[in-house]
């Protein structure tokens, strides 16, 4: 079966299980990763709830051996724990089995390049591909040159292969999370949090018990069929249980994706989109430099240059904001979608984890969540708002909008400045319009901000005409 190009993405390698990502496809990405990473280098590989990862973590595993790397399993974890594994000692993990004493050279060092085998918060029969390298994110051109190499070489047989080193990178995790949140313990409150049957509870509800919280857990128990609800926190619908329980019993609630790294924060009050979060965690940091991207709500740029933060807007995604975050030496990134990045006091990368804490450290210090987001200027904002195209005309469509925009309608509202940081962000006396094309998807990215509801409808609908018209000159 040919291999399908489509599964080599911005951020990640994705697709469907045993249709595209199946064990010719998945052999020769281990092989030429391996090639990438290089002979004899360590590399770390750990995966999510789906049924079919530990089938192509043996995949991976046995393109990784032919190039000649050392294989170390870490079993099921979340994503943020993959990641933790590129900042600790292997000596620290415990690498077990008989062939342990192939690590003898590695084992004061790091490894090499971290895999989390995971389809994150896509349907059940997706899987995929998040990789670290020399902990910086292997995406983009990276990802699009591997997969030319594969293509090109799709004919290799890649015998079965799959010795591997097991190692323990959640006890080290937990271990961390307890330590660094010690004076937590005890926190007088109800939590609620739903782990949405994906992989936050291959650790959460350790930690939780050590820092003696009282907390209620859904769907804590990892079953990659998710059986309960779609893991996707930022979708309302699939919010529902985690809100009844909150109302029921709780003072906070938490909600978490497939993979556990993104966050879904509830109060009785607010859901708190990821930019609004990232106001809160913000308070407590002296003068830092906060990333958002490019959907992120005006008002957080100007209420962290109010504060004496610097603001930087940058393109979405995690791979994207990871790679600025180290560029810039920024203490805190974030999506709406509720990627949260912090460099304060931690790696650098999106760990909902490490959110929920820090967000429980700031409820002990006495901040009303509530009171804080009331105070913000008000404000309507659309949700993402998709448009249907194809993979071929999306980024063809945003340079005709472009364009456009040299000239406008005559009846388009006044521009202010436009932003091309990513698709097209064009600033309006009283808000915003956003078009950008989807790095995963067939789709363009719309968003609309403004402090006058009926201009929101108004930026929304004629930028759509815009959009329209540019796909009429194409």
């Amino acid at each position: 079966m040919p291999i399908n190009k489509s599964i080599f993405r911005e951020y990640d390698i994705r697709g469907i299980y045993n249709k595209e990502l199946n064990e010719q496809s998945v052999k020769l990405i281990g092989y030429h990763l391996g090639q990438k990473i290089g002979k004899g280098k360590a590399v770390s590989i750990g995966y999510d709830a789906r049924s079919h990862s530990p089938v192509l973590r043996d995949y991976l595993t046995s393109g990784l051996n032919a190039a000649g790397c050392t294989v170390l399993d870490m079993g099921m974890v979340a994503t943020p724990v993959n990641y933790f594994s590129n900042y600790q000692k292997i000596e620290d993990l415990n690498p077990k089995t008989p062939h342990s004493s192939l690590l003898t050279p590695h084992l004061e060092a790091s490894p090499d390049t971290s895999i989390m085998i995971t389809g994150s918060h896509n349907p059940s029969e997706y899987n995929g591909f998040k990789i670290t390298l020399d902990k910086t994110p292997f995406f983009g051109e990276d990802i699009y040159t591997l997969g030319d190499a594969i293509i090109a070489d799709q004919a290799r047989i890649v015998p079965d292969d799959t010795e591997k080193i097991d190692i323990d990178v959640k006890t080290p995790y937990i271990n961390f999370m307890i330590k660094e949140f010690s004076h937590l313990k005890g926190l007088d409150k109800k939590i609620v949090i739903d782990c949405g049957n994906g992989v936050a509870d291959t650790v959460i509800t350790d930690i939780f018990d050590a820092l003696q919280f009282n907390y209620t857990g859904l769907y804590c128990e990892p079953d990659g069929t998710f059986p309960n609800h779609h893991p996707d926190p930022s979708v309302e619908k699939n919010l529902a249980d985690v809100k009844a329980a909150l109302k029921k019993e709780g003072d906070i609630a938490f909600a978490y994706d497939g993979d556990a790294d993104r966050i879904a924060v509830l109060t009785h009050k607010h859901n708190i989109k990821g930019d609004q979060m990232a106001l809160l965690y913000a308070m407590k940091m002296e003068n830092p430099t906060v990333i958002g991207e490019v959907k992120c709500s005006q008002v957080m740029y100007d209420e962290l240059e109010r504060r004496g933060a610097k603001a930087i807007m940058y393109k979405t995604g995690h791979s994207n904001l990871k790679v600025k975050m180290k560029e810039t030496n920024a203490d805190l990134a974030c999506e709406v979608s509720g990627h949260i990045f912090f460099k304060n006091r931690y790696f650098g990368y999106d760990d909902a984890i490490y959110a929920t804490l820090r967000m429980l450290e700031l409820i002990a210090e006495g901040i009303d969540l509530d009171k804080e987001i009331e105070a913000l200027p008000t404000v309507y904002s659309t949700e993402e708002l998709n448009v249907e195209t194809t993979e071929e005309e999306k980024f063809a469509i945003i340079d005709k909008v472009k364009e456009l925009l040299i000239n406008p309608p005559a009846d388009f509202p006044v521009i202010k400045s436009i932003i091309d940081v990513d698709g097209v962000r064009i600033n309006f006396d009283k808000g915003w319009g956003l078009v950008r094309a989807s790095n995963t998807t067939p789709v363009l990215v719309t968003r609309f901000e403004s402090t006058d509801e009926t201009l929101a409808k108004e930026y929304e609908e004629k930028v759509n005409q815009l959009i329209e018209s540019a796909k009429v000159l194409l």
